[in-house]
C-alpha cells in the first residue's frame, strides 16, 4: 500500500459494491471486493432479469441530480464493460390522480422541471392498451425512464473493475471486519487482508456485519412472478414502458418481455414480509401471494396468461424511513457505509458507487448526501 494507491476493501459486491469497486479501481486504488456468493447472484437484490430506471421520481424532487448524474453514469459503464445495461423505453406511473404515489410523481415533474405527460384513461388505453385503466384514472409518463439488466450490470462493474486492476473474491464471507492503527483488518474465506478504507456495502446483511449492526437496516422479502405475453411483441420495450402501478385491488411494478417470454410483475400492496436472515430467504410465493398478483394480472393486464410461468425471491435491507444510509460509518474511522436501499437503489448505483469513491479517497463528495447521513438515525447508531 503507498500513499499513491491506497487500498480499499469492499465488503458485498452487490450492485453498490460493484460500482464502487469499479469507481475505484478506475482512480487507481488498490481494490480488494469481497462476497460470501458468486458475481450477480440472486440471494440480495440485484438480480432479477429487470429493474427500473425513472427521472420523474416519487421519493422526490431532491433525487433529480443524482437521477441524471447515474444516467450519465450508467452510460460510462456500458462503454467500459461493452454491455448494454440501460434501455430507455419510458415509463408510467397509473392509478387514480388523488393516488398519494401519483400526486408525488406529478410534484416531482412539476418541481424539477422534468418532461412528462399525463394522460387520461382514454389517451392510456389507446396509446397503451396492455394496461386496463378504470375510469378516471390517469397515467403519468416518463419519457426518460427505462429497463435495466441487473445480473449484467453486475458483472459488467466487476468485470471492468479487474480490468482496472481490482481483486475481485467471490465466495469469501467476512467473518470479522477489525480496525487498527492504520486502517482496517478484514478476515475472510481464511485468509487475513490489510486495508486504509473500508466501505461496507452489506445491503440486506447490515445486522449480521458487526460494524453495521448498530444501523437500523431490516431484511424484507422481495417477490417477482413471470407472465406469459400472448403478444410478446406488444409486450417487448419497443410498445411497453416499465409501469408502477397503483389500483384499490392491486398495486405493483411492471416490466416488458425481455426473454422472449413473459412480463415480469413485482406485487408491493401485500407488503414486503421481513426477514430474520437472508440466507433462509425462501425460494418461493407463499400461496396468497401468488393469488393476488394472478388476480391483478387478471384485472388489470389483459395481454397475459393469469398464471405465472416463474417466481423468484430475492431480499433487500429497509430502513425506516425507506431511504438509504450513505456516509461514514459512525464511530468509526476510515469506513464508509452505503446501504438500506429499500427497494429503489438499483438505478442510482452508479452515482452512489462514485460517492462511496469519493468518500474513500478524499473524505467528501460533490453530491449532495445529507438526507441520507446514517447519523440521522442517532441514537441507533450511536457508540459502536
Amino acid at each position: 500500500m503507498t500513499a499513491s494507491a491506497p487500498r480499499v476493501a469492499i465488503v458485498g459486491t452487490g450492485v453498490i459494491g460493484a460500482m464502487t469497486a469499479w469507481q475505484l479501481a478506475s482512480r487507481g486504488a488498490d481494490v480488494l471486493a469481497f462476497d460470501a456468493y458468486g458475481r450477480g447472484h440472486d440471494r440480495g437484490a440485484s438480480a432479477g432479469e429487470s429493474r427500473i430506471f425513472r427521472t420523474v421520481y416519487k421519493e422526490g424532487a431532491s433525487y433529480v441530480p443524482l437521477l441524471r448524474h447515474s444516467h450519465r453514469l450508467w452510460r460510462a459503464l456500458e462503454a467500459d464493460c461493452g454491455r448494454s445495461l440501460l434501455t430507455l423505453c419510458g415509463g408510467l406511473t397509473i392509478g387514480a390522480p388523488d393516488e398519494p404515489d401519483v400526486s408525488a410523481v406529478r410534484r416531482c415533474a412539476e418541481e424539477a422541471g422534468l418532461p412528462h405527460e399525463v394522460l387520461d384513461a382514454a389517451a392510456a388505453a389507446e396509446r397503451y392498451p396492455q394496461h386496463r385503466l378504470d375510469p378516471g384514472e390517469i397515467a403519468v409518463r416518463d419519457p426518460d425512464a427505462g429497463v435495466l439488466r441487473p445480473e449484467p450490470s453486475v458483472q459488467g462493474a466487476l468485470d471492468a473493475a479487474e480490468r482496472h486492476g481490482a481483486r475481485v473474491l467471490p465466495y469469501h464471507r467476512v467473518d470479522e471486519c477489525a480496525e487498527t492503527a492504520a486502517g482496517w483488518r478484514i478476515t475472510a474465506g481464511g485468509e487475513t487482508h490489510e486495508a486504509d478504507h473500508l466501505v461496507l456495502t452489506p445491503g440486506p446483511w447490515s445486522p449480521h456485519l458487526a460494524p453495521t449492526r448498530r444501523i437500523p437496516v431490516r431484511a424484507r422479502q422481495i417477490t417477482a412472478f413471470w407472465f406469459a405475453a400472448r403478444d410478446v411483441p406488444a409486450h417487448q420495450p419497443e410498445r411497453l414502458p416499465i409501469a408502477i402501478r397503483r389500483h384499490p385491488q392491486a398495486g405493483f411494478s411492471c416490466f416488458p418481455v425481455l426473454d422472449g417470454v413473459a412480463v415480469k410483475i413485482v406485487p408491493h400492496h401485500l407488503g414486503w414480509p421481513h426477514l430474520d436472515d437472508p440466507a433462509a430467504l425462501p425460494r418461493s410465493a407463499a400461496p396468497d401471494l401468488a393469488r393476488a398478483a394472478s388476480s391483478a394480472v387478471r384485472r388489470l393486464l389483459p395481454g397475459l396468461a393469469p398464471d405465472p410461468v416463474r417466481i423468484s425471491t430475492y431480499a433487500e435491507g429497509f430502513t425506516p424511513d425507506e431511504h438509504p444510509v450513505v456516509g461514514p460509518l459512525p464511530g468509526a474511522a476510515n469506513a464508509t457505509v452505503l446501504t438500506g436501499f429499500s427497494g429503489h437503489g438499483f438505478k442510482l448505483a452508479p452515482v452512489f458507487g462514485q460517492i462511496a469513491a469519493d468518500l474513500a479517497l478524499t473524505g467528501s463528495t460533490e453530491h449532495d448526501i445529507t438526507p441520507l447521513d446514517p447519523r440521522r438515525f442517532a441514537p441507533a447508531v450511536a457508540g459502536r
